[in-house]
C-alpha cells in the first residue's frame, strides 16, 4: 500500500516534532515546510497528497500560499489557525482551504479530519467540478432561478449577469441550494451532502460558507431574501415570486 505524503508548513518547531513523530507512526510520509515560500518550492517538486498549513508564516502567509496553491490544484488543505482566530478561518475556507483545526489540538482529531478529507477527495474530479459522491444529482448541466445562475458542467456561476467566482466548496453548496429550491435543507443535511457523511468538523464551517455565498448572491447580505434561514432547522434557497407566478 502506498504510503500518503503530507507537507507540514509549520514554523513551530515544538509542534513540528510532535507532527513528524504522531504522523509518521500513523502511516503518513512527511515533508516539512518552515515558511510560506519554502513550502511553495517543495510543493512543486514533491505534489503532496495533503498540505497542513499554518496561517502565521514567515516570508508568505498560509492564506496566501492556499490560495497560489488553489489556484492550479485541488490538492487537499487543512488550515491550522490561532484558537478564536475566526478572521483567518474565513479567509482560509475562502480562498480554498477543505477544512480547519484549531491550535491546540489532538493528534487523533487531526487525523480523523485528514483522512476524512483525503476520502472526500477520492472521488472527486481534479477539474474541480462537483463530486456526485457528496453533492446533489445534478438534473441538468444549467440551473437558473431568479438571478443565479449555475452551469455545472463549466463550473461556471453568473449573478445579476456578472460572472462570480466561488471556491468549490460554496460552487458546491450553492448548487445544493439550487437544486432543492423551495426547500429547506436541515443543517445535517448540508454538511453531509457538500463536506461527506463522515466530516468530524466544526459546524461552523457551514455557517461561513453560508455567509461567504451570501455576501455575493445577496443584494444585501444584511437581509438575505434568497438564501434564508430556517431556524432551529437549516437553510433554503427561496423561490423569487416571478419566478413562481410565471
Amino acid at each position: 500500500m502506498t504510503s500518503i505524503s503530507v507537507l507540514i508548513v509549520e514554523d513551530e518547531e515544538s509542534f513540528i516534532d510532535a507532527l513528524q513523530s504522531g504522523l509518521t507512526r500513523e502511516g503518513f510520509t512527511v515533508t516539512v515546510a518552515r515558511d510560506g515560500a519554502e513550502a511553495l518550492d517543495i510543493y512543486e517538486s514533491l505534489a503532496p497528497d495533503l498540505i497542513l498549513l499554518d496561517v502565521m508564516l514567515p516570508r508568505v502567509s498560509g492564506i496566501d500560499v492556499c490560495r497560489e496553491i488553489r489556484s492550479r490544484s485541488n490538492v487537499p488543505i487543512i488550515m491550522v489557525t490561532a484558537k478564536s482566530a475566526e478572521i483567518d478561518t474565513v479567509v482560509g475556507l475562502e480562498v480554498g482551504a477543505d477544512d480547519y483545526i484549531t491550535k491546540p489540538y489532538r493528534l487523533r482529531e487531526l487525523v480523523a479530519r485528514m483522512r476524512a478529507v483525503l476520502r472526500r477527495r477520492s472521488v472527486e474530479p481534479e477539474s474541480g467540478a462537483v463530486a456526485s459522491s457528496s453533492t446533489a444529482a445534478v438534473s441538468g448541466e444549467v440551473v437558473e432561478i431568479g438571478e443565479v445562475r449555475l452551469d455545472h458542467v463549466r463550473h461556471e456561476v453568473t449573478i445579476r449577469g456578472e460572472d462570480v467566482r466561488l471556491p468549490l466548496k460554496e460552487f458546491e453548496l450553492l448548487a445544493l441550494l439550487l437544486e432543492n429550491a423551495g426547500r429547506v435543507l436541515t443543517r445535517d443535511v448540508l454538511i453531509d451532502r457538500v463536506w461527506g457523511s463522515d466530516y468530524v468538523g466544526d459546524t461552523k464551517t457551514l455557517d461561513v460558507h453560508v455567509k461567504r455565498l451570501r455576501s455575493k448572491v445577496e443584494s444585501d447580505p444584511a437581509n438575505p431574501t434568497s438564501i434564508v434561514t430556517i431556524r432551529g432547522l437549516g437553510y433554503k434557497f427561496e423561490v423569487p415570486r416571478s419566478a413562481v407566478t410565471s
